[in-house]
């Protein structure tokens, strides 16, 4: 199993550091141009302060990467963000570009998100080893074959952390319970991670309007299903309720059905109707694709025949 340290803007870590009740953060990065592939989600993520100080100081678990603006950044995770505002965190991200942020501007950045995540107080902080003063970002190491980075991450997690595993895993629900597990993501960042995923389109409509787009878990959360990737659909917020009523539905082929509940009880949905039976979006990656466990269970449970 590996971990990554990524280098920290000190305001981000101070912030978070001195504030209670969050443990779903944002590390963003200033550009949404390059996506971030170092670990699997439920591998460990390291925060670390600049040089000189070059210290660990936090981590916690990578939950997923998403594109987002700065303001569905804000909106999805707020002063998880690692800023008292939007303007403060706009004039953040602005340091770090080759040009400040200008006014109505909504850039793209880079959001590696992280659930679990906690601080270390000074006097157990590390420095990792080997961490060139030229790197820019972060570094990748095995922790089966690097003794301090195991030590910090067992500071962080306690010493009944098995680093062998790839990913972490401890059995139990994933609802309402803090322990990690993997697959699983955060809350926000379920809803990040599925917008990009999709490339911000709805997987049954295509359309793009950012602002009506949500995240619809395929399995709810409260009768047994999870924060995952493949537990999630894309889908327009007037699809997202038809969906979760079982007026709509996709077979294992990922091919939509409507319900003919939909006609008889409202007589309407023809928009639905003419797309009866066509493959709806999918992520590019098949491990991200509805799986079929879920969409087995909501034909079963939920989908009106």
């Amino acid at each position: 199993m590996r971990a990554y340290v990524g280098i920290t803007d000190g305001e981000w870590y101070q912030y978070l550091a001195g504030t209670t009740a969050i443990d779903e953060v944002n590390f963003w990065r200033p550009s949404g141009a390059t996506t971030f592939r170092a670990l699997q989600i439920g591998e460990p993520f390291l925060f670390k302060t600049h040089h000189p100080d070059n210290r660990v100081v936090g981590g916690g678990i990578f939950s997923g990467f998403a594109q987002l603006c700065v303001s569905e950044a804000w909106e999805l995770f707020g002063r998880a963000n690692g800023a008292e505002s939007i303007m403060q965190m706009r004039a953040r991200i602005g340091r770090y570009r080759r040009s400040p942020i200008a006014p109505g501007e909504d850039p793209l950045i880079g959001c590696v998100l992280v659930r679990d995540a906690r601080f270390l107080s000074p006097a157990t902080t590390l420095a990792p080893p080997e961490f060139a003063k030229n790197i820019v970002q972060g570094k990748s190491y095995d922790l089966t074959a690097d003794a301090v980075v195991a030590d910090i991450v067992h500071r962080l997690f306690g010493p009944a952390i098995e680093i062998e595993s790839a990913p972490w895993h401890r059995d139990g629900p994933t609802y309402g319970d803090p322990r990690l597990s993997t697959p699983r993501l955060g809350q926000r960042a379920f809803q990040a991670v599925v917008m990009t995923a999709y490339h911000a389109r709805c997987a049954v409509t295509g359309d793009r309007i950012r602002p009506v787009l949500q995240a619809a878990h395929i399995r709810p959360l409260p009768a047994g299903g999870e924060h995952r990737l493949d537990n999630g659909l894309l889908l327009r917020s007037d699809v997202h309720t038809l969906f979760d009523r079982g007026y709509l539905g996709i077979d294992g082929r990922h091919r939509l059905l409507v319900s003919p509940r939909l006609r008889e009880d409202f007589d309407n949905g023809e928009e639905f109707y003419a797309r009866q039976t066509q493959t709806i979006e999918l992520p590019e990656r098949r491990a991200d694709r509805p799986a079929r466990e879920f969409v087995e269970w909501h034909l079963d449970e939920v989908f009106r025949r």
